[in-house]
C-alpha cells in the first residue's frame, strides 16, 4: 500500500520532534485504537470523556506505525518501544496537517454546510464526482473540530474532488473550519431551525451557516439554495465575506441550477433541470422532493467543478440511501413483505416534514398500513413544544393509518394531534417497542424518524433482528 504521508512530511507539517526510529511513513491517519489498522498513524486526541494517551498500547498492539503525542504526556508513555512524534497539542497537530493536506493538493474542493441534507448531498456528490475522478470525502458525519482535519489529514496527495461536511450547533464552530478546507465551492443546503436552542432565531442560524463562505477560496462560488426563505440574507453574506461568484439551486425561475420537471414515485424520482447551458435529464434511486432539491446542488456543484454532466445525471439512478437517512430495507414476516425506511439519526422539523411525505408516497402492499413511527427533535430548547406541536398538520396531510410516538417532547405532538389516526404515546423506545413489534404485519410501510439522541436506531435494529431483510433475489421472487 503506498503512504499517504512521510515522517518527515508529518514531522516538518507538525512541527513536532521525532522519538526513535522513524518509519518511512503512514498509510493512514487514525484516532481510534478499535478501528486502526496496520500501519497507520495513531493521533492521540484527548476528547471531552476520553484520552488517546491512555489506548497508546492498544494502538501498538492494533500495528500502529507511529503514535503523535503530547509533549506533557511522554514520560508517562516512556516505556512504549515505538516510535513517536511529540507536539505541542495532538488536536492542534493534527489541524496542522490537515493544513499541510490542503495545501498540497490540486483538487477541486467542496464543502457543505446546512440545517438538513448535508451527508446526503456529500454522499450524492461522492457517488457522482467517482465518475470523473479520484474523490475523497468525509467519512459518516465526521464535520466537527476534529473530524474536518481528520478528514483533510486522510485525502491523498492526488486525489481530485475533495468533499467535506461541515457541522455545527454554536455560532463561530464553522469559521475556522472552513478556514482550513478552503473549499473551491461552499453549498448552504437548507436553513431550517436545527439546534435553535443554541440561538434566538433561524436569522441567526443563518449568519452562522454564513461563516462557510469566509473560507471560500479566490475566484470560487457560493451555491445557495434559492428557494430558502433566507437566500437573500445568504448571498449578501457571501458578498460580504468576498466571495466573487454566487450561484443557486431551486425550482424558483431565478435559480442557476433551475428545476423544469419533477415527477415523484414511491421509489425514485425522474427531473429535467437547466445546468449551465445544457438541459439535463435524471433518474434519482432514492425517492423525495426532499432528494431533488439536493441533487439540484449536487448537479449545480458537478457543472462548477467541470465533471461530465451526462455521465453525473447517469449516475444518479444507482443513488443509494445511508444508515438512518433514508435506507430503506424490505423485511420477511410470516403474512408478507415489509418497507422499512429508516430516517433515525436526525431530526428537526424541516427534515421531519420532508420524512412524512416520503411516507405519505410510499405504496403500502395488500391490507398494509403506512405507520410513523416518530421520536423527539433534540436541541430546539425553549422552542421545542412549539415545533412539536407543529407536525401535527404535516402529519395530518401524510395520514398515516398508524402513528406511534416516544420521547419527552413528543408528547406536545400527542396532545395537538386531533382523533384522525391511531396514537399509541409512550415515554421510553423500550416501552414503544414492544407495541410496534406487535403491530407490524405485512404489506406495512413503516417509517422510523428521530433525533439520533433518542436511540430509535434500536427500533430498527429490532424489528431487521425479528424479522431479516429479504436479499434483492428474494424480494424479486
Amino acid at each position: 500500500m503506498s503512504l499517504l504521508w512521510t515522517s518527515a512530511e508529518m514531522v516538518e507539517a507538525m512541527d513536532g520532534r521525532p522519538v526513535g526510529a522513524m518509519p518511512a511513513g503512514v498509510t493512514g491517519i487514525s484516532i481510534d485504537s478499535r478501528t486502526l489498522k496496520k500501519g497507520e498513524a495513531f493521533f492521540a486526541i484527548r476528547g471531552e470523556q476520553f484520552d488517546g494517551h491512555d489506548f497508546a498500547s492498544a494502538a501498538m498492539a492494533s500495528g500502529a506505525s507511529l503514535l503523535v503525542v503530547a509533549d506533557a504526556k511522554l514520560p508517562a508513555l516512556g516505556t512504549l518501544q515505538v516510535p513517536m512524534i511529540v507536539v505541542d497539542d495532538v488536536l492542534a497537530a493534527l489541524e496542522r496537517l490537515g493544513a499541510a493536506s490542503r495545501a498540497r493538493t490540486s483538487a477541486k474542493i467542496v464543502a457543505i454546510t446546512g440545517s438538513a441534507g448535508k451527508t446526503t448531498t456529500k454522499e450524492a456528490l461522492r457517488h457522482v464526482l467517482a465518475t470523473a475522478g479520484k474523490v475523497h470525502a468525509s467519512d459518516a458525519s465526521f464535520n466537527n473540530h476534529w473530524g474536518v482535519p481528520l478528514m483533510l489529514a486522510r485525502m491523498p496527495a492526488d486525489t481530485e474532488f475533495g468533499i467535506f461536511e461541515i457541522g455545527m450547533n454554536h455560532a463561530g464552530e464553522i469559521r475556522p473550519l472552513t478556514k482550513l478546507v478552503r473549499p473551491n465551492v461552499a453549498i448552504i443546503t437548507l436553513v431550517a431551525p436545527a439546534h435553535l436552542g443554541n440561538f434566538r432565531n433561524v436569522a441567526e442560524i443563518a449568519r452562522a451557516k454564513a461563516e462557510i463562505f469566509e473560507g471560500v477560496e479566490p475566484g470560487g462560488t457560493a451555491l445557495i439554495n434559492r428557494d430558502d426563505r433566507r437566500y437573500k440574507m445568504l448571498e449578501r453574506l457571501a458578498r460580504d465575506a468576498g466571495v466573487e461568484h454566487v450561484a443557486s439551486f431551486g425550482e424558483s425561475r431565478l435559480a442557476t441550477y433551475r428545476l423544469l420537471k419533477c415527477r415523484l414515485h414511491p421509489e425514485c424520482s425522474c427531473i429535467t433541470a437547466n445546468i449551465g447551458e445544457d438541459e439535463v435529464a435524471a433518474k434519482i434511486g432514492i425517492p423525495g422532493r426532499h432528494i431533488v432539491q439536493n441533487v439540484l446542488a449536487v448537479l449545480g456543484t458537478a457543472h462548477l467543478v467541470g465533471a461530465d454532466l451526462a455521465k453525473a445525471a447517469l449516475s444518479l439512478a444507482t443513488l443509494a440511501a445511508a444508515n438512518g437517512r433514508g435506507r430503506r430495507m424490505t423485511l420477511g414476516l410470516p403474512t408478507g413483505r415489509l418497507l422499512l425506511i429508516d430516517e433515525s439519526y436526525n431530526a428537526n422539523p424541516a427534515s421531519m416534514r420532508a420524512a412524512l411525505d416520503l411516507l405519505s408516497s410510499a405504496r403500502p402492499g395488500e391490507r398494509g398500513r403506512r405507520i410513523a413511527v416518530l421520536g423527539d427533535m433534540l436541541e430546539l430548547g425553549a422552542h421545542s413544544a412549539r415545533l412539536h406541536c407543529e407536525l401535527a398538520a404535516p402529519l395530518s396531510r401524510a395520514a398515516p393509518d398508524l402513528v406511534f410516538l416516544a420521547g419527552k417532547e413528543m408528547a406536545a405532538l400527542e396532545r395537538a394531534l386531533k382523533v384522525e389516526f391511531h396514537v399509541e404515546y409512550r415515554q421510553t423506545v423500550a416501552e414503544l417497542l414492544p407495541l410496534l413489534m406487535k403491530s407490524v404485519r405485512g404489506g406495512d410501510v413503516v417509517m422510523v424518524k428521530s433525533s439520533n439522541g433518542v436511540g430509535f436506531s434500536k427500533i430498527v435494529t429490532a424489528l431487521a433482528e425479528q424479522f431479516p431483510p429479504l436479499r434483492r433475489s428474494d424480494q424479486a421472487a
